[in-house]
This record gives structure tokens, C-alpha cells and sequence, in this order.
């Protein structure tokens, strides 16, 4: 049975045709339209080509926001404009096939499980570096989604009391302190304090600012300064998956986003963190950490997928 899924993003809507293993069979990438009918019709647009050269079942639609328990409207999206979104109506007037609506990380979280780093194990979290950091929660085989359908922002859970403001609306956020953005931070006020950001201050004397891959790169050539920046941003991870250790015990934990592709060097510094903010280390099971495989595709097959379990 194949699958269409579709992964909206706020630049982009990549989309694909999926078969039963995950594997995809042709891929396409247009801009996000800044108008949300403009945005849906290229969504529609996307299902129907598709549909026209395969023998589609089922689509799937991953959206970034608050998703209801229905899976049929957008409560909340950060990126577009869409406040209680009948997204789900909206696609399915245009599209012939039965529609699946999801929230972008749960779905890139659902295609490790079954297609990725997850998919020999039973209980596993996912947490996504990026602008901000995504999280996706499999217990006994199937994604949770809590009793409103918004469960697993793990991004969002109080890390620091006090602390930085959060685009949320709150303070202290833990996306604030472990995302690709909290890295860029770090990198700057070790840049500012001299000695061992002296590469760090010159690579945004040269460009004029810091970004994520430049500090990935000084990671790789072994710079003091942008290893300490991750290091700091790694802690924080590791740190609060010994607290969702606690609460939902998983085999594994998987990382993904743009910070994940610096493998190991981010996941030592991670599990050591993890490891002292375990309760009963030593003495209970502990979980694994991977890198996530399936990297910007993840969005989509995870999407068709899940419509796929629907049908």
C-alpha cells in the first residue's frame, strides 16, 4: 500500500510517496505559501500529483503546532498563521483519499520507531535540537499524544525556574538551554569572555555573527571554545532526559535536528549528564542514545505512515 506524506514547514512542504518499509518513491519540494489558502491548495496540489502517477491509499499531513485529539484541527502553529485551523476539512474538500493530520515532531519521532534508529525497541523518546527542540513519545508501541492530543512537548518543560523567556510565553524553558539556538548563544558569550573562544570571536568578526554549522565545524577540528558551547547546550539535554527517564522510562533515546549530525561529540557529553541526573544510577536500567537516521525525511514518512495505520 502506498502513502503520500506531506511535512509543511515554514519555509518549505516537502512531500513523497511512501511504500509499506518507509522507503520513498518520489520526492517533491515547493516554498511555503505565506497565505494559509494559498498554503493549503499547494498541499492539495502536492496530494493530487502524486496521485496522478501512483495508486495512493492515504494522506498524511505533518503540521509544527498544537494538533487536537481528533487530529483535525490546528489549535496553535509558531511558523503560520493558523489559530483553531479546520485543517483537516480544509485538505479533505480537495483530496479523494482519506486524510491524516499530525504534529511535525510526532511524526519524525514515529518514523525512527518504525523505520530508524527505534525500530528494535518498544519505548523510546525522541527529542529534536533545531530552532528549538521538538520531542516524540512511543510507549508499548504506539505514539502518545496525551488526553488533548498536544502531549510530548518536550521542549517546553520548565528546565530552569527564572530563567530565559521562552517564545511560549514562559521562562525557562528547556529548548532555551539544549537547542541549536541555545548553542549559538553559548558560543557567544564564550566568544565574549576571550581565552578560548579567540576562534569563536574571530569567526563573527569575519562573518558578523555565529551561526549553528560554524560552530559544528570548530566542533569537528577539535576549537576549545565551540566544544565547551556544546558541551554546555549537551548538558542540559542530558540533564532533563535523567528527569523524562524518571517519568517514562524508555529503552532509547534518540536525538535529532540540525546539532545531531556532530554524532558522538554531542551524545558523550549528553550521556554523562544523563547519567548524573539519573535517579537510582547504578543501581536500574539505563537507557541507549542513537543519532537519528532518517534525518529531513523523517517528517514525511512518519506522516504517511501513520495515515497508512488509519486506512
Amino acid at each position: 500500500m502506498l502513502k503520500v506524506g506531506i511535512d509543511i514547514g515554514g519555509t518549505k512542504i516537502a512531500g513523497g510517496v511512501v511504500d509499506q518499509d518507509g522507503r520513498i518513491l518520489e520526492k517533491v519540494r515547493v516554498d511555503t505559501p505565506a497565505d494559509t489558502r494559498a498554503l493549503a491548495d499547494a498541499v492539495i496540489d502536492m496530494a493530487r500529483h502524486f496521485g496522478a502517477g501512483h495508486e495512493v491509499a492515504a494522506v498524511g499531513v505533518a503540521a509544527a503546532g498544537f494538533i487536537d485529539r481528533d487530529r483535525a484541527t490546528v489549535i496553535h502553529a509558531p511558523n503560520i498563521a493558523w489559530r483553531n485551523e479546520p485543517l483537516k476539512a480544509t485538505l479533505e474538500a480537495g483530496i479523494d483519499v482519506p486524510i491524516a493530520i499530525e504534529n511535525d515532531a510526532n511524526a519524525a519521532g514515529w518514523a525512527e520507531f518504525r523505520f530508524g534508529a527505534g525500530r528494535d525497541v518498544d519505548n523510546m523518546v525522541m527529542l529534536t535540537m533545531g530552532t528549538g527542540v521538538g520531542g516524540a513519545i512511543v510507549l508499548d508501541g504506539e505514539l502518545f499524544r496525551g488526553g488533548h492530543g498536544i502531549a510530548a512537548e518536550l521542549g517546553h518543560t520548565r528546565f530552569t525556574r527564572d530563567g530565559l523567556p521562552c517564545g511560549c510565553g514562559q521562562n525557562g524553558c528547556l529548548e532555551q538551554y539544549a537547542s541549536g539556538r541555545a548553542l549559538q548563544r553559548e558560543a557567544n558569550a564564550i566568544a565574549d569572555a576571550g581565552g578560548i573562544g579567540a576562534a569563536l570571536a574571530e569567526l563573527r568578526a569575519e562573518t558578523g555573527t555565529i551561526s549553528g554549522p560554524a560552530v559544528s565545524r570548530l566542533v569537528l577540528a577539535g576549537d576549545p571554545g565551540a566544544t565547551e558551547a556544546l558541551r554546555r547546550v549537551a548538558t542540559a539535554l542530558g540533564e532533563a532526559c535523567g528527569g523524562f527517564q524518571a517519568v517514562l522510562d524508555p529503552e532509547l533515546f534518540v536525538i535529532g535536528g540540525g546539532v545531531a549530525q556532530l554524532g558522538e561529540d554531542l551524545l558523550a557529553p549528553v550521556r554523562l549528564a544523563y547519567e548524573t541526573s539519573l535517579p537510582g544510577y547504578g543501581d536500574r536500567p539505563v537507557a541507549e542514545f542513537a543519532i537519528a537516521q532518517l534525518v529531513n525525511d523523517a517528517g514525511l514518512i512518519g506522516a504517511a505512515d501513520l495515515a497508512g495505520r488509519e486506512v
